[in-house]
């Protein structure tokens, strides 16, 4: 890929290094204060003289073996009042919420925040003031405790499983100095300023200062899975005067060293410090630090000094605040509940002043109705309107929420039995770790998502290779001939072959087997000596280390082609070459940097020959090659072919040295290696005069592993139309050359780099300041106006530059000193800075716009807060559901702040997991949680809540009616019993088994027509739109169910010669009519039948009369007189086919036009759900056809991409430090490995 010329960073001293990552938090006063002298030379502002400031120590300090040292008043702080305790935090954490004292205050705090809790409390207080209650008290307390009980022990569950995971961590054991000598203790006990004992496998219970290692000088290799999700191992090493003098335990034991040291902070990247022991000072760096997450790996025993305990690590300090996650519905559900209160409010009221009125006009003339109340007519009609409160409150039922409850609870469980969603290699299933979050899976508009782990398994495989303008790696025989499928290579004839590596080109191992081709050994040869890999006998078993996957992949190559790298000392390596051992001489070792993009060695052959081997990105190769090396066009053209098929490319060249210009360069490299200034510098120009005129072998291809279907994934919530967004901390090439990958990045995109983005956000900045009305509109203009697509590729230091996100504190400072420099100046303000929050606010928004006008957006470099504050500005710009997806620690952050977090769980760490709402093994499972079960979530949900709306409304309102007809005298239009049991007997299950078990179409159809998702991100199947129309529905079936049975009740004649007119039958034929149109109605809003939706419609008809028979009866009217008053009320009343016929009038009345709409909107105005839902036996049959006839497609169909050599950008520092100054390398007589059988490869990787 051709290197784009960056853009000049306009009013700022340098630009952002695209190869750091940057912190944007936890400044230290130190550093403000550089900033703030710095700001005032610049502003060249008189400040008053305050005299020399003394020099500012490090607030944090630690003795050895000294606990009581943390408890001495100047580390105390104040907690309550005069209460204080000690800054420096236990080992314990905490990350439950409740406890034995806490749960029932708090949980019943947190439950009647929402609205509708609170609401039904306070119908429940007045339903015991006997004067105006019209409704027994336990029909309001009954429910409203279910419904807090069943909260509460949801809570209570999920908070046990806090504990029991805290408990499982803070009872972990490691051992400890004390008194002395080493015991074995709690990790809750352990403090700071404790010397503990590690040994392999263990996890770091702290963050720790490593003292000394059984390994020589104290080298500590590991593995960084809770922290960053990657599998690789980091090596960490001890102080020189530690190793040497803190190897025993009485030595240990008298360690009384004093440490300074920064503040606890969030940075994974930096630690700074100084011990002080003997009167000596020592400098302390981040490498020698081991971070509580990580895990001890090929290191026996290792000492350390506790720093940071608990809260106050580094882990646990990139956690951030766990955040109370509500749905946009259950929001709109809160503005719903304010809107029918009010609507409620106006109703009483209404109905109060006209009870009043009646009263004044009417009822207190009628001598038959005198109560023996001598309460005046405003107070009657005071009383009323709190009669009514309690009477029509069930227009938002209490039941609404234990029923929304029970169905996010089965939606729940179905994402953790879909089998689809299971991943048997690891035998991890997916678990919806919440039960309140499942419809806004369907909702989704941006996905965030980490690279390493996540999208990649982090594993790196050989896949390809050519030498001297041949490729070698496609499927072919031993003869050279080309197979048409798949044969994997038998390395068996080789006892060191990894049993895991696949190759399927038989001829390249004929060609080395047979040992014709010199080219071909020379290549692999070179493959086994030129790296950095350090190995370790382990059992039978030889394992190789590595500073980057990549050269742990080529390094376990060349072994399985017959070039076992074995062992190597300070000053040589020894392989296994076929059939023989060579052992050969290392004169250097030029290690690779990000700025060299190439590493060399140089050997001497046991034949006395100096040679040397080079390996890097083809852009600096081609560019050192002798004009007389053959084949740089076969090869590069086989490198395109390779950067097409998104491999990572590497050239392999070598040169032989006469002695004398060996011994030439070797004076030059002695001087530049001892140089005090720019050392790295000189040594670069050394290292160029030697690696030029080099002769080209050929190149290696290597595939960085996506998870399986990643692409497909991908494509497919594009078109669903899903932003994805890639947050990673690699490097710029890296990330980009995976977006490649996954087909995130096109060969059609236009890639935008930060440097552009800047020049494009100034120019939008300073248009808005010439404008006199900038400040008052919005500039609607477009970044991108040129056709075709957009991608954003950009660093964290550059985000930082775009978003004015520098330091707080600075930022604080800086604007401040803006303002007032802008205030008291006539020059314009300079464009690269803001001249207020405002400003700065638009700046951000900008860049939203500009980045939602791409196709794809990648964010490399990053650190976890960034992340989040990346996810937190489109959640506050775009008003948009969010979701994070990631697998390591550094991606809790961003999984908190979103509005869904997804962890991706296996065998990368639990930290993402424990942080996540839900949870899965691969990627390409989140296809199917959001397109399949997002969406029948979302869907069944606005179902069941439009209809659950119209019911009430249908139910409540023909009390309203009724008051028109009884006096306004908050009489009710039902029976008791009737009220208590509709919501929950007579209409609840059916619309239950709607909201768990209705689909438009099955998954298959869901999956292949990703546009059935839109409605969802658009909310238009439950908005206030839905709400009203819910609402008018309910005010016409009230109506009807009023209406319909008044007017057939009015001067009516039984069969039997009496009049049915009586208050009791006309509530049962009211009832009867409701009960039958409700449960029709959720019929014709049923989409997917089944035989328990049949019989649940049904049943509850039925069950609604088995019980009014029942409690209609004159047997339990004995039993329980004043509470059972409708005896025979129904038997007499549904005798009468008059009264049948009205019941099947009014709910033909009430379903009819319902019906004609239905049929209208789906004729002449079909949603997008309803053609696919014509057309699904098309689709079911054509899915068929491509099961049967389905065939393995290439994976890329790209061409003409200039090269990615992603090996050469990717690559970090090796261990060559390490292996020239000898202090890896035990001193100790190497054994060969005659009996090993196989060797395993330890992935490396360099991502933060």
């Amino acid at each position: 890929m051709s290197v784009r010329a960056r853009a000049p960073s306009q009013g700022s001293l340098e630009e952002p290094d695209d190869e750091v990552v940057p912190y944007s938090d936890d400044e230290t006063d130190e550093e403000l204060q550089s900033e703030d002298d710095l700001d005032r030379s610049e502003d060249q502002l008189p400040e008053p003289e305050i005299g020399p400031a003394p020099a500012a120590e490090p607030g944090w300090s630690i003795r050895a073996n000294d606990r009581e040292y943390c408890n001495q008043p100047q580390f105390k702080k104040k907690v309550f009042l005069c209460i204080k305790k000690s800054k420096y935090s236990g080992n314990a954490i905490k990350t439950y919420k409740y406890n034995f004292f806490t749960f029932v205050p708090r949980n019943l705090c947190e439950q009647f925040k929402r609205a509708a809790n609170l609401y039904f409390l306070c119908l429940l207080i007045l339903q015991i003031i006997p004067q105006i209650s019209t409704l027994p008290w336990y029909t309001t307390l009954v429910p409203l405790v279910l419904v807090l009980g069943i909260t509460a022990i949801k809570d209570l569950v999920d908070d046990l499983a806090r504990h029991r995971m805290d408990k499982e961590i803070n009872n972990r054991r490691c051992d400890v100095l004390l008194n002395g000598r080493f015991v074995e203790t709690r990790w809750m006990n352990l403090q700071v300023g404790d010397v503990v004992r590690l040994k392999k496998n263990d996890f770091i219970p702290a963050d720790i200062l490593l003292l000394s290692s059984s390994n020589p000088n104290s080298l500590c290799y590991v593995e960084t899975a809770e922290l960053d999700g990657e599998t690789n191992l980091k090596f960490k090493m001890g102080l020189k005067i530690t190793d040497e003098r803190l190897q025993e335990e009485d030595q240990l034991a008298r360690f009384n060293a004093l440490i300074l040291c920064e503040e606890p902070n969030n940075r994974l990247d930096k630690f700074v410090g100084t011990m002080i022991w003997d009167s000596e000072r020592y400098p302390l760096d981040l490498d020698n630090m081991l971070l509580r997450g990580c895990k001890i790996r090929n290191t026996d025993v290792c000492h350390g000094l506790v720093i940071f305990a608990g809260n106050d690590t580094k882990i646990m300090r990139n956690g951030g605040k766990t955040r109370f996650k509500r749905t946009r519905i259950d929001k709109l559900m809160n503005y719903m509940v304010y809107t029918i209160f009010v609507l409620l409010v106006l109703l009483c009221a209404g109905l109060a002043i006209g009870h009043t009125y009646w009263y004044e006009s009417i009822g207190s003339k009628a001598w038959y109705l005198y109560d023996g109340l001598n309460y005046s007519s405003s107070y009657r009609g005071f009383l009323s309107f709190w009669g009514y409160i309690i009477i029509l409150n069930t227009m938002v039922p209490i039941s609404l929420y234990v029923s929304v409850e029970v169905i996010r609870l089965g939606q729940s469980k179905f994402i953790n039995w879909d089998l689809q969603m299971y991943y048997a290699d690891k035998d991890t299933p997916a678990k919806a770790r919440t039960t309140t979050l499942n419809e806004q899976l369907g909702q989704i508009e941006y996905i965030f998502s980490d690279k390493t782990g996540t999208l990649t398994q982090n594993i790196m495989a050989f896949k390809k290779c050519t030498i001297t303008g041949r490729t070698y790696g496609n499927p072919t025989s031993a003869d050279g001939m080309a197979l048409d499928r798949e044969k994997p290579v038998d390395f068996s004839w080789n006892k060191y072959a990894d049993k895991k590596f696949q190759f399927e080109d038989h001829f390249l191992v004929s060609c080395i087997r047979s040992k014709k081709d010199p080219q071909i050994l020379e290549f692999f040869k070179l493959l086994s000596l030129c790296h950095t890999v350090m190995v370790e006998q382990k059992g039978d078993e030889l394992v190789y280390q590595a500073a980057s996957p990549d050269e742990g992949a080529l390094v376990t190559a060349a072994c399985n082609f017959g070039f076992v790298f074995l062992s190597r000392t300070q000053d040589t390596i020894t392989i296994m070459e076929m059939d023989h051992e060579e052992t050969y001489e290392m004169l250097a070792l030029l290690d690779f940097n990000s700025d060299r993009k190439r590493m060399s060695i140089i050997l001497r052959f046991p034949d006395g020959k100096i040679r040397l081997y080079c390996k890097g990105a083809d852009t600096v190769i081609y560019q050192r090659l002798d004009a007389n090396s053959k084949d740089k066009e076969t090869t590069q053209e086989a490198l395109d072919t390779f950067a097409n098929e998104t491999l990572r490319t590497l050239c392999l060249c070598y040169k032989d040295i006469s002695q004398a210009e060996y011994d030439a360069w070797a004076r030059k490299h002695q001087v530049a290696s001892v140089s005090m200034g720019n050392r790295e510098e000189v040594l670069d120009t050394v290292y160029e005069e030697i690696e030029k005129n080099l002769l080209l072998i050929g190149a290696t291809a290597i595939e960085d592993k996506l998870q399986d279907g990643v692409p497909e994934t991908i494509a497919k919530l594009a078109k669903a139309d899903i932003k994805i967004w890639v947050l990673t901390g690699d490097k710029k090439e890296t990330a980009e050359n995976i977006g490649y990958s996954c087909q995130l990045l096109t060969d059609d995109m236009k890639i935008h780099y930060g440097e552009d983005v800047n020049v494009q956000l100034r120019n939008r900045q300073t248009q808005r300041r010439n404008d006199p009305q900038g400040r008052n509109k919005k500039l609607k203009e477009l970044f991108f106006t040129e056709p075709g697509k957009n991608a954003l590729v950009i660093t964290g230091g550059w985000l930082n530059e775009i978003l004015y996100e520098k330091k707080k504190k600075r930022r604080r400072l800086r604007l401040k000193k803006l303002r007032k420099r802008y205030t008291n100046s006539s020059n314009p303000p300079d464009s690269s800075q803001p001249v207020d929050d405002w400003e700065k606010e638009k700046r951000q928004e900008d860049f939203v716009d500009m980045a939602c006008e791409c196709s794809a957006v990648i964010c490399c470099r990053v650190t976890p807060k960034q992340k989040a504050n990346v996810v937190s500005l489109v959640k506050r710009c775009k008003k948009a559901v969010t979701l994070s997806i990631g697998d390591g620690a550094n991606d809790v952050n961003m999984i908190k702040t979103a509005d869904i977090g997804v962890g991706i769980s296996g065998q990368e760490g639990m930290q993402a997991v424990m942080s996540s709402d839900y949870a899965f093994a691969q990627f390409r499972y989140l296809e199917r949680l959001l397109l399949v079960h997002g969406r029948w979530s979302y869907i069944r949900m606005c179902k069941f809540l439009r209809y659950f709306f119209y019911k009430n409304f249908a139910f409540t309102l023909v009390h309203f009616w009724f008051s028109f007809f009884n006096g306004f005298s908050s009489q009710t239009a039902y029976e008791d019993w009737f009220i208590a049991l509709y919501n929950v007997c007579y209409s609840s299950l059916p619309v239950l088994l709607v909201g768990l078990l209705d689909q438009d179409v099955n998954d298959k159809i869901s999956l292949r027509c990703p546009k059935l998702y839109l409605p969802g991100q658009q909310g238009s199947l439950f908005n206030y739109r839905n709400f009203f129309i819910s609402l008018f529905h309910g005010i016409f079936t009230s109506l009807m169910t009023f209406f319909i049975p008044y007017g057939a009740f009015l001067q009516t004649m039984g069969q039997d010669g009496e009049a049915p007119s009586d208050y009791q039958s006309f509530a049962v034929v009211a009832a009867s009519s409701l009960i039958i149109t409700v449960n029709l109605q959720i019929s014709l809003n049923t989409s997917y039948w089944t035989f328990v939706n049949f019989f649940a419609v049904l049943g509850s008809i039925a069950i609604y009369f088995g019980i009014m028979f029942d409690i209609h009866s004159a047997g339990i009217h004995v039993i329980f007189p004043t509470t059972f008053t409708f005896t025979g009320a129904a038997s007499n009343a549904l005798r009468q086919p008059y009264l049948w016929l009205t019941i099947i009038l009014t709910v033909g009345i009430c379903l009819l036009p319902v019906i004609c709409i239905q049929f209208l909107c789906q004729t002449i105005w079909p949603s997008a759900g309803d053609k696919v839902h014509r057309n699904r036996k098309k689709y079911e049959l054509e899915d068929e056809e491509d099961e049967r006839k389905k065939k393995k497609q290439p994976a890329f169909q790209r061409g003409g991409r200039s090269r990615r050599s992603a090996y050469a950008f990717s690559h970090s520092r090796g261990y060559a430090d390490l292996i020239a100054s000898g202090r890896s390398i035990r001193q100790r007589p190497r054994v060969r490995p005659e009996l090993r059988e196989s060797i395993r490869e330890v992935p490396q990787d360099e991502n933060i």
